[in-house]
């Protein structure tokens, strides 16, 4: 009866009850299959596939489901390509994972679950693009890599060397349920480009390899790589990229500058410091907000963003210090800290000490290479200010504030601010480094520096010494500030106001015997410096003086020369003119030489001889006509306007120039008009 039923049922239901019942049977096969007879069978199949010995050591079992199935194996060996150093890549006592069925069909390997226990693991990379987890027997990039979401780990050991990042690695970890939410702890020893590292800490036992929407797992490390030491808590949502971190982290170590080759942010080289702050990463954007802590004797805060995700990583930010100490400036410019920022930061050891060896001839100049490499390895736009700066010594700074950009080589300062001795310093600098040796060219300008500050045994005897103004222009060539200077063209001119000092210089600079006894007798007194102008022709290396002129009541100061700026040498000749009639007066040339770091002084011996010889003669026919060799007639208030005047109008006077009313002296059309000094012709 049964049968006939079926016999009149139409086809499709026939198929359809086949297939369901084909369905079932199926099921019931694989529910009860002993898959542990196909270990010998895939053993052979992995190890054909990959060119390399795969084997479960004592039993496969699996659990199949629609979309994925649960692999177990007891025990399991597979091999690393005979080029690695490790034997194995997995060797564990016990291996289970999950596998999505479907996409197998394009031979895509993803498995969203990865459970190791008591494993050793071997991963290698190679310059070449082989890697040691690549399936296939093609172990490149075009070779088979298995996507992992979540990876938990017992006790065992992990290997990962990369010989071509300097990296060599061994990680032991050990698992106890007693440590709470994060029961897997790992020591790490080995090196990191190039330099040794030191880690530890502890972690979830199910890391996110590369599992979207997973929670974050929890992570803690101490690391040390070198003379830099990491502390950071927090949590990793994917460890594959570093993705998705959220953590407080502190960084202490010798220099910034050692940073760049761990991770690539080319920084300055800095004194001792020591930084902590709130660390994030989402993508390619790495952002640290709320740093804070010291560069040697100085404070800085601010916020950061490093952006890896264009063709050059890009930095950016914004940092500010409330008391910047001058020493801590010197390892920007190839100086070593000094002992009193050496030892600043606790657990760092203080920079070796370097010699400073002298340069032959007295050179000052600094010779600190640019480093190239670092100019074009990344982008930036970051603003630095300083509220205060202390520890000044020999250059007044009061503040300082910089942005500086670098795009593709191409590094500017600009606007640069600098408050120095009471005024300021302001302009651009800008750096090309995009050849070599790299284009530099500086553009300054000086607004109201106080010589007494600028100049401090100055302000230490009581003078009151006018401001300073003038402009800074060169350009030229160079891959050191010694021999970019060496080589450099423009013009630099500066000028002074009105001001007093002492009346001993100005005195004893013109060798007027009658203001000597005046200072004798009254004790010092204060002249007034009614102008100075300094303009320099620069033409590769050579400034050549264009106007050299210093203006006081007792007397007018004329020089000529030049400073070589390649051999650091000076050749100048300072000529004293007296304002007013003296006997006693053996006037003669001052002579300015030696080189920047041991200037010379003297008299120029021949118009002083002349004059000597000239007393001894008269003095031979009757002792008072030797004082008719000293007198001193004074070049006359014409003479000193017109040494003025060009420094007002850049050109030859035609006429007298007139007094202005109100204003008195023969020579006050020199004291403020020459602060409209024309700078450049």
């Amino acid at each position: 009866m049964a049968t006939n039923i079926f016999r009149t049922r139409p086809l499709w239901q026939k198929l359809l009850a086949s297939i369901v019942l084909l369905l079932g049977l199926l099921v019931l096969v694989l529910a009860f299959f002993p898959w542990d007879v196909l270990r010998e069978p895939v053993n052979r199949y992995v190890s054909e596939k990959t060119g390399r010995k795969f084997e479960i050591t004592r039993r496969l079992d699996v659990n199949l489901g629609w979309r994925q199935a649960t692999v177990k194996f007891d025990g399991i060996e597979f091999a690393n390509p005979d080029w690695a150093r490790d034997p194995y890549l997995v060797k564990a006592d016990r291996a289970e994972f999950d596998i999505r069925i479907w996409p197998l069909v394009g031979s895509k390997v993803v498995i969203p679950r990865l459970a190791l226990f008591s494993p050793t693991v071997g991963l290698q990379m190679e310059a070449d693009g082989r890697r040691t987890w690549a399936l296939g027997k093609d172990t490149s990039d075009s070779g088979t890599v298995p996507s992992i979401g979540l990876l938990q780990v017992d006790t065992g050991a992990v290997d990962f060397l990369a010989k071509h990042l300097g990296v060599d690695l061994h990680a032991d970890l050990s698992y106890d349920t007693r440590r709470g939410e994060m029961p897997l702890d790992y020591r790490i020893k080995g090196r990191y480009k190039g330099q040794p590292l030191t880690a530890s800490g502890r972690t979830g036992n199910v890391l996110q390899i590369n599992a979207a929407g997973a929670p974050p797992f929890p992570m803690e490390i101490n690391a040390a790589a070198g003379q830099t030491q990491l502390k950071a808590a927090g949590t990793v949502a994917e460890l594959s990229g570093l993705d998705g971190i959220d953590a407080k982290f502190e960084l202490k170590g010798q220099t910034l500058g050692a940073l760049f080759p761990l991770l690539g942010i080319a920084l300055p080289q800095t004194s001792p410091y020591a930084l902590s702050g709130d660390l994030s990463k989402r993508g390619k954007l790495w952002g640290v907000a709320g740093l804070k802590g010291k560069l040697g004797l100085s404070d800085i805060a601010g916020d950061m963003k490093f952006d890896q995700a264009g063709t050059l990583p890009h930095l950016s930010g914004n940092l500010r210090s409330r008391v910047m100490d001058m020493d801590d400036l010197g390892p920007l410019i190839g100086l070593p800290p000094t002992a009193r920022t050496a030892n600043t930061v606790e657990g760092v050891a203080p920079p070796p000490t370097v010699t400073q060896v002298k340069r032959p001839g007295g050179k000052v100049l600094p010779t600190a290479p640019l480093d190239f490499e670092r100019l074009r390895a990344m982008n930036a736009d970051v603003k630095y200010t300083a509220d205060r700066i202390q520890n000044v010594r020999d250059i007044p700074l009061d503040r300082g504030s910089v942005q500086v950009k670098l795009d593709t080589g191409v590094l500017t300062l600009d606007p640069l601010d600098l408050g120095v001795a009471g005024g300021k310093l302001g302009g651009a600098i800008r750096i090309d480094a995009s050849k070599n040796p790299a284009d530099i060219r500086a553009s300054l300008d000086v607004r109201a520096m106080q010589l007494a500050r600028l100049f401090p045994k100055l302000e230490t005897t009581g003078n009151s010494v006018g401001r300073l103004d003038g402009r800074i222009n060169l350009s030229g060539s160079g891959s050191t500030v010694a021999n970019w200077l060496g080589g450099v063209s423009g013009d630099v001119a500066v000028i002074s106001g009105r001001g007093q000092f002492g009346n001993l210089l100005p005195v004893f600079a013109t060798l007027v015997g009658g203001d000597i006894i005046k200072f004798l007798l009254r004790g010092d007194r204060n002249v007034e410096l009614r102008c100075a102008a300094l303009a320099f022709d620069v033409n590769k290396g050579l400034m050549s003086g264009r106007t050299l002129v210093v203006d006081t009541t007792n007397a007018v100061f004329t020089a000529t020369g030049q400073a070589n700026l390649a051999t650091e040498g000076l050749d100048f000749v300072v000529r004293p003119e007296p304002k007013s009639k003296n006997i006693l007066s053996i006037r003669t040339p001052l002579v300015v030489g030696g080189t920047f770091g041991a200037p010379k002084g003297g008299l120029q011996v021949a118009p002083l001889a002349e004059r000597g010889l000239a007393a001894l003669a008269l003095g031979a026919i009757n002792p008072l006509l030797a004082l008719a060799a000293t007198i001193e007639t004074g070049p006359g208030e014409d003479r000193i306007a017109r040494a003025c005047w060009p420094l007002r109008t850049g050109r030859r006077p035609v006429r007298r120039p007139t007094v202005p009313p109100g204003r008195r002296g023969p020579n006050s059309q020199c004291r403020c008009r020459c602060l409209r000094l024309r700078l450049r012709r």
